[in-house]
């Protein structure tokens, strides 16, 4: 699997209400939002990993 590449949040401010326990409410939307990004971005890199094998195989097949 790609690395994911690092990233820093220096300042973060999320405001919301909710019935209930704000901390868990976030907690479980965050998780949502940062499993689909990582979804996406696992796909992206499938993505470019697959069309560079392909370039690479239409290079060798010119050589032949």
């Amino acid at each position: 699997m790609t690395e994911v590449p690092k990233v820093t949040i220096h300042h973060l401010e999320v405001r919301f209400q909710v019935d209930g326990d704000d901390g868990a409410v976030f907690t479980r939307l965050f998780n949502q939002h940062i499993q689909a990004w990582a979804k996406l971005y696992e796909d992206q890199c499938a993505r470019a990993k697959h069309t560079e094998a392909e370039r690479r195989f239409g290079d060798a097949e010119g050589r032949s």
